[in-house]
């Protein structure tokens, strides 16, 4: 039987070849078409990589802000159904399988989300908020379209979202120096976006925002049962909201 729904993958990169070659391989087998943005600036072998997969459509684009290029991506696709995947992301062997079934059926919604299972500092963190995690990656691109977040961009989605049942995997970070560049990149976009949206940074932002993070990932999210990994991992995200707001204090200040 021929199949009735035909997918495409959407992925940006930058300096991805730690990642980018297990990202395409997890793809092969249930991906009609993989579009590949690479950022322009890109200095390492991320390009290199891509031409060796002859199943890849690569792109050298210019850098427009996460949704904006993504939204690129889509454009190019060819196929209405978009998997949006990141470089650092694998589809497990059992969603590959899910994915080819759904390939076969009349899709009941017009878009549907994924558990995300994050692997950081060598350990796959099951508990502290991040798991399940779930986030809405497959779409209809004629029902969905991407928000305007700096960071933390999502989907717009013009119907029902439905449940994929199995997981797709991200290794988050390999390192503590990993996650400190991406902290320093993302404080800074998310501070600008609360600049932009008129918003203040109080005392009570610096001091118990922060606060309260770490309180609901280490405690009521069970962060303790990931062990010192998740007590590690709820630190660094009270550091990430103090720093988030003590940046958008500078850039008050600042104009």
């Amino acid at each position: 039987m021929e199949n009735q729904v035909k997918i495409s993958s959407v992925i940006l990169a930058k300096n991805e070849e730690k990642n980018i070659a297990r990202c395409i391989k997890s793809q092969l087998e249930c991906i009609d078409e993989i579009i590949l943005l690479i950022d322009e600036e890109t200095v390492d072998g991320t390009l290199e990589i891509a031409k060796s997969f002859p199943e890849v459509n690569y792109f050298l684009v210019k850098w427009e802000g996460y949704a904006k290029t993504k939204q690129k991506g889509v454009e190019k696709a060819t196929h209405d159904w978009i998997f949006w995947i990141d470089a650092d992301e694998v589809i497990t062997k059992e969603l590959c399988d899910e994915l080819n079934e759904f390939k076969k059926s009349v899709p009941a919604h017009k878009a549907y989300k994924v558990a995300r299972k994050a692997y950081f500092l060598g350990k796959w963190i099951k508990h502290s908020g991040w798991y399940p995690g779930y986030v809405t990656r497959l779409f209809n691109k004629n029902f969905a379209y991407f928000n305007s977040n700096e960071v933390h961009e999502g989907l717009i989605v013009k119907g029902e979202t439905g449940k994929l049942e199995n997981d797709l995997e991200h290794y988050t970070d390999p390192d503590i120096n990993h996650y400190f560049e991406k902290f320093n990149r993302y404080t800074t976009l998310a501070a600008e976006e609360l600049f932009k949206a008129g918003k203040n940074a109080s005392l009570n932002d610096l001091l118990f925002r922060p606060f309260f993070v770490f309180i609901k990932m280490y405690f009521i999210k069970k962060g303790f049962l990931d062990g010192l990994h998740g007590f590690i991992l709820a630190v660094f995200s009270s550091a990430y909201v103090f720093t988030k707001y003590a940046k958008l204090w500078e850039l008050k200040n600042r104009k």
